[in-house]
């Protein structure tokens, strides 16, 4: 799995777990929601201090958006 792929999902993961829409995650971490969709399907990818604007809105440390889902 592609590191963009894995920033994708756990974007929308860590959004969806905090029960806010694209629309308020970007008004918190200062961006255009736009931006966060493209985030989320994998057009765009982060800088990294995007990933640490949206780490702080979402209220978690920065590397959780980048780890690897546990194999199975």
């Amino acid at each position: 799995m592609e590191i963009r792929e894995v920033f994708a999902q756990n974007l929308k993961k860590y959004r969806r777990a905090a029960g806010i829409s694209q629309e308020e995650l970007a008004h918190r971490a200062g961006i255009d929601r736009t931006y966060v969709s493209l985030l989320e399907r994998r057009i765009y990818s982060a800088t990294i201090d995007i990933l640490g604007k949206l780490a702080d809105a979402l209220e978690i440390e920065p590397h959780l958006l980048l780890k690897r889902p546990t194999r199975k």
